[in-house]
């Protein structure tokens, strides 16, 4: 197969494993990837699993012909890649090996040398040059093990990105990549969240063509979709809304009310709703599911003063994985002394980001009128915000969404007749309660205040906490005259016709410009309020909690000044008093220097 003119696969697919790393059920088999780059001299990347030992080496042969390899590249010294490296020495004795300097002690781990006579050792930045491809090396510690590197081809602009961008399943077998790669991004890679986020910031400053992992599919299309994913993977944001419900049953009781739970949230606007038994499903799926979704209901019995032994092995295995930015419930079933609850939640006390719900399920034995009235109260604050995202059962005149309203952050939305527009603001307030009215002042610079000023609609989206740093991006780094800002956003529309956002708010107000007041700089404008809606009871994301939680912080290696809106850093001694931030559009004054 090729996947250039010089470069060829030479994998091989598995469909004889039954638990890949003797635990992950792979029914339709793996793939063990490897390739070779033909030029003045050839370049191997990485082996296959010791049992496919002569098909690879056959591969490897008819697709390099008369010629012998000048290099292996070993990128990761996990066995399922690096087995054969002693048949690929023995097959082709002059051969070097390119690998990182960790690499070479596990090799003589592995295979009690650590050919010393043909090593040659790279690191960050390295180069080799093969003739016309020059390799270049990335270090990528601990995606998923310390030893990893990553080798970007900067001729044919192919990223050879070791187990990073693999799925399960062998390379014969036809099915979508996202779910299979997100049981295994979770599986396996899922602990090591922030050093993926450093390997993506690094593949960002490179123009990538193709993706080539060591399992699954070469990557040639779309491949800001795959790059996406796995921003939001690694950053433990939820991929979708939806409840999942995870549970262990001894006798049904506890069964019986998650499958009424289930019921019930569906009825109430839920938009996806998974259930895994926990004695049964594939504890794997179980894990994806929970990390893909926002919210999750955990329901179990009190077994030995503790809980089930399959709900603890799960909740290990999502703290092991820092499971993080959920919101949590929890049902309970004791015959006597009922302490499911307490334990779940001493066992998630430490993640990062959990909401809690109000309510929790407590069942004594079985289903009773009390611990049934409490299910219909979960399912109402889980479903709080799916009802009020609907015309059919919002309360559109909820003032209290006024309440929300402080020196925080907010993305106000406008349509300027052909698309969709949004902005970040951090001035929106209530000025008179009778009649509600509130003002909402916008830079002159920004197309939304062209906008508004023509059309005299708007609505302002209370973001929370929860919002992450690409909310930001996306809304207050960019024009919406050059950039669809909702190009990719399943829309949400209120009476006015406008978007409300999806996600991370906790309200939406939709505002009739009555007055505008010029203030030089900016417009202020005076509005009254035409509809008003509570989505949940998230906490706003304030001005303060922004840049002390969500902005990037600046490397303080770096000499200049830095933008304290948005984060651009100025790389130099001096800032031109008329500097205007290319991100942000802000000028000098909101500069400060660096260190």
């Amino acid at each position: 197969m090729k996947i250039t003119q010089d470069i060829k696969y030479i994998g091989v697919n598995d469909h004889e494993v039954d638990l890949f790393e003797g635990q992950y059920v792979v029914p339709n088999g793996m793939s063990y990837n490897s390739y070779v780059i033909m030029d003045e001299k050839i370049a191997v990347m990485d082996t296959v699993d010791a049992r496919f030992t002569h098909e690879w080496l056959d591969n490897l042969q008819n697709a390099i012909g008369d010629r012998t390899p000048d290099y292996l590249v070993v990128q990761h010294m996990e066995p399922d890649h690096s087995a054969n490296i002693l048949n690929f020495v023995k097959a082709y004795p002059k051969a070097k090996i390119i690998s990182s300097t960790k690499a070479f002690a596990m090799m003589k781990n592995f295979f009690s040398t650590d050919f010393a006579d043909r090593q040659v050792v790279v690191g960050e930045g390295d180069t080799v040059s093969l003739g016309k491809h020059n390799l270049v090396f990335v270090a990528a510690p601990m995606v998923h093990w310390p030893e990893v590197i990553v080798t970007y081809d900067s001729t044919d602009k192919v990223l050879f990105s070791a187990d990073g961008f693999g799925k399960f399943g062998a390379l014969d077998v036809n099915e979508e990549w996202a779910c299979e790669a997100r049981r295994y991004y979770f599986g396996i890679v899922g602990k090591y969240g922030m050093q993926v986020q450093n390997l993506l910031k690094k593949a960002a400053g490179l123009e990538i063509n193709q993706i080539c992992p060591l399992h699954g599919p070469v990557l040639s299309e779309n491949l800001g979709y795959y790059l996406d994913l796995y921003k939001t993977w690694s950053s433990y944001q939820s991929e979708s809304e939806g409840i999942v419900i995870a549970y262990t049953s001894v006798y049904g009781n506890t069964k019986r009310a998650v499958l009424q739970l289930a019921q019930k949230l569906k009825a109430n606007g839920c938009p996806k709703v998974v259930v895994n038994d926990l004695a049964r499903c594939d504890m794997a799926e179980a894990v994806e599911d929970a990390f893909h979704y926002n919210k999750i209901v955990l329901a179990t019995t009190t077994y030995n003063a503790d809980i089930f032994p399959f709900m603890r092995e799960f909740i290990n295995h999502l703290t092991e994985r820092n499971f993080s930015n959920k919101t949590v419930a929890f049902i309970e079933n004791g015959s006597w002394a009922p302490l499911a609850a307490k334990v779940m939640r001493g066992m998630l006390d430490k993640c990062n980001g959990i909401t809690f719900a109000d309510t929790s399920v407590r069942i004594l034995s079985a289903l009773s009128e009390e611990s049934s009235a409490q299910l219909d109260a979960l399912t109402a604050e889980l479903c709080q915000e799916y009802l009020a995202r609907q015309d059919e059962t919002a309360n559109k005149n909820d003032l209290s969404a006024l309440n929300n309203i402080g020196y925080g952050l907010y993305v106000v939305t406008c349509n300027d007749g052909k698309k969709d527009n949004g902005l970040i603001v951090n001035t929106v307030s209530q000025v008179t309660s009778t009649p509600s009215r509130v003002a909402v002042t916008i830079n002159k610079e920004n197309y939304s205040h062209h906008i508004i000023k023509q059309t005299g609609i708007m609505n302002v989206n209370c973001l929370t906490t929860s919002a992450p740093f690409e909310v930001f991006e996306k809304f207050g780094f960019t024009s919406g005259r050059v950039v669809n800002k909702f190009e990719d956003c399943k829309p949400l529309r209120s009476d006015n016709g406008l978007i409300f956002l999806p996600r991370h708010i906790n309200s939406f107000l939709s505002l009739k410009v009555e007055q505008y007041v010029d203030m030089d700089t900016h417009g202020m404008f005076i509005c009254s309020v035409t509809e008003a809606r509570v989505i949940s009871n998230d906490e706003t994301m304030t001005y303060g909690y922004y840049h002390a939680f969500v902005k990037p912080k600046p490397d303080q290696g770096k000499k200049g000044f830095v933008c304290k809106i948005c984060g651009y850093v100025h790389e130099d001694s001096v800032l031109p008093e008329d500097f205007i931030c290319p991100l942000c559009k802000h000028g000098a004054i909101d500069f400060e220097p660096l260190g």
